[in-house]
């Protein structure tokens, strides 16, 4: 008989207040009730269940410790909790702040099949969203030391990694802060007469009070420049751990991230080239129910030959296969429909209903994102029959220098099929070499993205040099 939900939080909790205590050491019974939330004469009529039970060692007056039965099942609990908890952020989009009440419910209903495989869809995580480590699939539990904010030297960089903290207001001044595990800090100042703490945060000020700096769990940001070598794996890893705050905003390489739930983005791009004509495109991008699927359209606008005019649109869908984990790149296959909705006897269209697939990766390495694609347009029956095949391969490499601000250097080698004056094909190859930057602002819940670059296309007849603009502003349509 599987063990009760409540058999199951009084195991779970007797398991995190024992983690800090020596091996000899009970947990109190007004310990016990405390995280609970229940009386004290409760508290001990359940245990004395749990201890005949044989899942728990009760000394009466003295506290109760988990036997080794009563061990394996609070890790399994434990797992599904946290598990939970980032798969309900990564995936359905929910806030931080609100996914712990959430995880409380669903740990008790989901099945071990269904957490192995949300395990495997995040990529094996390590840690949750608020950097509790999360145990293995075996019920192993690695935990590390960390200090405090109260505890850690000043003046020294230092890496978020826990808030022990998990109520809502608390967590929402985290946020607000921009304290969440992966920030960088350092602790300026602890005033104790005055209660207060102040950190500096990229050059900003925060203040708070001494029990609140109690609750960040930090780690110390090694930084030894005279041994490069044996550094670099920790500085590549730590960095790693910072996730970027500005992600899916190329240029010409698509990268492999779904809207999360809750949010859509609205993306405008402008191109002029040397020879004044313009490309001008909007995107829209919604996620369908969660992450894992997204719907978005595209709208081309040209300027050719001094006359303007809408392009044919396509209408996309993607997948978000794979999240992005240790060891293992973000995918997102995407497949569209290309409308005839262009002028033919402009240029603007080729008059056929198309179609077009992009397979996108993405994987972060530190301070750089990597992005590589592979895909094909094809145009079926343009002319007498005639099928039109274009494939193509991109790649980018996105350094960030500051959090909000990105340099940018995106390639795309395009190898194009079209009919010559004779009706029959031909393939055209060209390479677009494409330098520029991004930088962002995150107001509220909202995120504006503007971007600048100079592509360069070298094609077997000509070479051409554009300027591009980009701007893009994301937002929740659901609270």
């Amino acid at each position: 008989m599987l063990p009760s939900p409540t058999v199951e939080n009084y195991l779970k909790a007797i398991l995190q207040a024992q983690i800090p205590l020596t091996p000899a050491d009970l947990v109190t019974m007004g310990d016990l009730a405390s995280s609970l939330g229940v009386t004290p004469g409760t508290t001990t009529t359940m245990v004395k269940s749990l201890a005949e039970a044989g899942l728990v060692r009760y000394e009466p007056y003295v506290g109760v410790r988990l036997n080794p039965s009563g061990e394996k099942l609070a890790v399994r609990v434990l797992r599904r909790h946290r598990l939970v908890e980032l798969f309900l952020v990564r995936v359905m989009g929910l806030s931080w702040t609100e996914v712990h009440e959430e995880a409380e419910r669903l740990e008790h209903a989901v099945s071990e099949a269904l957490i192995d495989r949300m395990d495997e869809m995040l990529g094996r995580p390590e840690v949750d969203p608020h950097g509790d480590p999360i145990p293995g699939r075996e019920g192993q539990l690695e935990l590390h030391e960390y200090e405090n904010l109260l505890s850690c030297p000043l003046h020294r960089p230092v890496v978020v990694k826990r808030i022990i903290d998990q109520s809502p207001a608390f967590l929402r001044f985290i946020e607000a802060s921009e304290l969440k595990p992966g920030e960088r800090l350092q602790v300026e100042t602890r005033d104790a007469a005055s209660d207060t703490i102040i950190v500096d945060k990229a050059g900003r000020r925060v203040t708070f009070g001494m029990d609140a700096a109690a609750k960040l769990l930090v780690a110390m940001v090694v930084a030894l420049s005279f041994l490069v070598i044996s550094v670099a794996p920790v500085t590549a890893q730590t960095a790693a751990a910072v996730p970027f705050p500005i992600l899916d905003n190329s240029f010409i390489v698509e990268e492999a991230f779904n809207q999360p739930a809750g949010v859509f983005q609205n993306i405008f791009g402008l191109i002029l080239d040397e020879g004044g004509e313009w490309v001008f495109g909007f995107t829209q991008e919604w996620p369908v129910g969660s992450q894992l699927h997204q719907f978005s359209y595209t709208v081309p606008v040209t300027g050719l030959s001094g006359n303007a005019g809408i392009g044919d649109v396509l209408i996309n869908y993607r997948y978000q296969w794979w999240v992005e984990g240790a060891g293992r790149p973000a995918f997102s296959p995407r497949i569209s429909v290309i409308l005839p909705s262009g002028n033919e006897d402009t240029g603007r269209s080729a008059g056929v209903v198309g179609w077009q697939a992009n397979l996108p990766f993405s994987k972060q390495q530190g301070d750089l994102y990597f992005h590589w694609n592979g895909g094909f347009t094809w145009l079926p029956n343009v002319t007498d029959s005639i099928d039109l095949f274009t494939p193509y391969l991109a790649a980018s490499a996105i350094w960030r220098t500051k959090p909000m601000f990105h340099l940018m250097l995106e390639a795309l080698a395009v190898f194009d099929e079209e009919l010559d004056t004779t009706a029959a094909t031909v393939r055209k190859s060209s390479l677009t070499l494409s330098p520029g930057f991004r930088t962002g602002w995150n107001v509220s819940d909202h995120q504006l993205v503007l971007g600048f670059a100079v592509p360069l296309t070298l094609a077997e007849e000509a070479s051409n040099a554009a300027a591009f603009v980009y701007f893009s502003y994301e937002l929740p349509f659901k609270r």
